[in-house]
């Protein structure tokens, strides 16, 4: 797992499985009946970072202002999955063969994140329909825009920046359309 946490972030997440293979100096039968697929092996190495997030998230419950919080943990999670192709992983679709634990780590965030969103909803910091699959989906777009970026964090907190003051805005601009 670590030489694929190594190639990942060097490479990105297509990076070919023989790679993984060579660095780790295993054979593929050792990676292939450990992992069967690449998204059950991306799973397993984002899983702890994916884990701490989740325990970052109920911390941050506690903090003082609900926005605070719910910004300090987007910008976690954006900083998580800007590594390269991951915000995109994580995004897929399940349909096509993704793994089940990636699927879990999904849900993850998600369970992470809807406690965070409902307190800052409840503060009228956002609109009451804004869902958590929305912002979830919002901050794996910042974070695939950013991450080739050369500036990439910097980027990266502008379009949240953006994001945070569009969604906190009450007209829906759609309506004159």
């Amino acid at each position: 797992m670590a030489a694929a946490d190594d190639l990942f972030d060097e490479r990105g997440t297509e990076v070919p499985l023989d790679d993984v293979v060579r660095r780790a100096g295993l054979g593929s039968g050792t990676l292939y009946r450990h992992f069967a697929t690449r998204d059950a092996l991306l799973a397993a190495v984002f899983w702890e970072r994916i884990a701490a997030l989740c325990k970052e998230a109920e911390n941050l419950l506690a903090a003082e202002s609900p926005m605070d919080g719910i910004v300090v943990w987007l910008r976690s999670l954006i900083r998580l999955t800007m590594r390269r192709g991951l915000a995109a992983a994580l995004a897929a679709d399940n349909k096509d063969g993704g793994s089940e634990l990636f699927r879990y780590c999904r849900e993850a965030l998600d369970g992470a994140a809807a406690p965070l969103l409902e307190r800052a909803k409840a503060a009228g910091s956002f609109a009451p329909e804004l869902e958590v699959s929305d912002l979830i989906t919002f901050t794996h777009a910042i974070a695939v825009a950013a991450e080739r970026a050369p500036d990439g964090a910097e980027h990266a907190d502008r379009l949240l920046r953006l994001l945070l003051d569009g969604l906190r805005t009450r007209e829906d601009p759609l309506r004159a359309l």
